[in-house]
């Protein structure tokens, strides 16, 4: 901003009154210049969680040792849940589990009145629990015998179950479970090595648990490329990316998702290259992401981006001081939120001729608030409504074709995985530990959206992966 210039006091008594009145506009302007600046910072200052895509973990610096009492925004207090259970959420009390290992009966010892053991049934109680046993981990060993054929004297060895996979001391599906409990359960070799010692199996070595993570990713390579050619071709597709230290440098890790699948990419840059590598130079179904720079030079043929993000930026404008942009940010605030609305009630009732006709009327509704309010809008304010303005096939893609979701939340829930593994693990010593995390986290992500076993896809991927795919079988 450019400094205004100073006049001597005498200067000023000799000046007319025109020129007089035209210094005080200007510095009118630069006051307010300044005046929205400083709230400009004060807003970027002040962030959190709840109106940025700052995580929460953030947020505990900024937090005070003292209980202060609870003023909660109008907005908020609308669209807050109580706590407890929602009205017709359906219940989800176990019943038992399903299956029983053994079954044992109790009889009284003896009778607490007179001491007799001689007993009449006349009634039964079914209680069911689970127990760890005590030894979880079984250690076999295996004598194979070479025998000889009586007829043709062919000799022959006795053939090792699927399970053990050449030399390798850890079957298949031990070896899958250490690394889900690395890749999902975030705990390091160490504590894996600790865990595999309580369950009573304790010279097992560090080498032998990293070496296993290397070979179960590179078991199941092969599955991911071929999702991440079927992706390609999908009609839509959920896009995001968060910073990963490669020996203390900042690297990507990229996740395309959709219904069914998760796809995990490491990459050293977070531009455009990236989106070409996996989506290919132009993608013909939709794109949904966030309003970051690299998505809006792509090549695509529709485009969605994300509605909460834009709800977070608005909700910024509340904490300016001047009233004009705290206005704006409640008008937009509330259509933004009458549009979640609405979406989520065509997804439930599937309504869409109930549904065109309110989008129809709310795009109007929307392009009449751009207007009335862009006269009164700031720095901030502006490039919001500039944006709703120059990209409003973007935003508003949803009301066209309600099978696109107005958010970017699944692909923001998958990363949530990776951000606290990398909070634990502090990232990757090499760019081939991140493509390997990238892959397994792939298949953890995709089988958690297909409802299968990731152990045992992981077990299947080291005995013979010719019979598993992460393609979604999509009805």
């Amino acid at each position: 901003m450019k400094e205004l210039p100073q006049y001597e006091r005498e200067a000023l008594e000799r000046m007319e009154i025109p020129e007089l009145v035209l210094i005080i506009v200007r510095q009118q302007e630069w006051g307010q210049g300044i005046f929205e600046e400083i709230d400009r910072l004060k807003a970027v200052n002040n962030k959190s969680s709840k109106d940025s895509s700052k995580p929460p973990s953030s947020d505990l610096l900024k937090r005070s040792e003292k209980v202060a009492e609870k003023v909660e925004d109008e907005i908020e207090v609308e669209a807050k849940k109580k706590a407890g259970g929602q009205e017709g959420h359906r219940g989800k009390t176990r019943k038992g589990f399903n299956r029983v290992d053994r079954f044992e009966v109790i009889k009284p010892e003896g009778c607490p009145n007179c001491g007799a053991e001689s007993w009449t049934e006349i009634g039964v109680s079914i209680r069911q629990t689970a127990r760890l046993v005590a030894k979880p981990i079984e250690v076999v060993e295996y004598e194979q015998q070479q025998c000889q054929c009586n007829h043709c004297a062919t000799i022959v060895w006795g053939e090792l179950p699927k399970e053990v996979v050449g030399e390798q001391d850890l079957e298949a599906s031990l070896q899958g479970m250490l690394v889900w409990l690395g890749n999902y359960g975030h705990m390091s070799y160490e504590k894996q090595q600790e865990w595999l010692k309580e369950m009573g199996l304790p010279e097992i070595g560090l080498g032998t648990i990293a070496a296993t993570n290397e070979r179960v990713a590179a078991s199941i390579e092969a599955k991911v490329e071929e999702l991440a050619d079927w992706i390609k071709e999908q009609p839509q597709v959920q896009v995001d990316e968060t910073p990963w230290l490669v020996k203390g440098v900042k690297e990507w890790l990229w996740t395309f998702c959709g219904v069914g699948y998760s796809l995990y990419r490491g990459a050293d840059t977070r531009s455009r290259a990236e989106l070409e590598a996996v989506l290919g130079e132009s993608f013909d179904g939709v794109l949904c992401s966030d309003d970051y720079s690299v998505y809006n030079g792509y090549v695509v043929e529709r485009q969605q981006k994300c509605l909460a993000h834009l709800r977070r930026h608005f909700k910024a404008l509340l904490k300016f001081t001047l009233k004009s942009q705290q206005k704006i940010g409640h008008v937009f605030i509330k259509l933004i939120d009458e549009a979640f609305e609405h979406h989520a009630s065509w997804r439930k009732h599937g309504d869409e001729q109930l549904y065109f006709t309110w989008a129809t009327d709310f795009k109007i509704r929307v392009s009449q608030a751009i207007s009335d309010w862009m006269p009164n809008a700031g720095y901030e304010a502006g490039k919001l409504l500039k944006s709703l303005n120059k990209k409003a096939a973007q935003w508003w893609y949803f009301l066209k074709d309600p099978n696109v979701p107005p958010d970017n939340n699944r692909a923001e829930r998958n990363l949530r995985l990776a951000v606290t593994k990398r909070k634990v693990c502090g990232g990757s010593r090499s760019m081939d530990g991140l493509h390997n995390t990238a892959a397994l986290l792939t298949v953890i992500q995709t089988c958690k959206a297909q409802g299968k076993s990731v152990i045992d896809f992981f077990r299947q991927a080291l005995i013979e992966s010719s019979s598993i795919s992460l393609i979604p079988i999509l009805t």
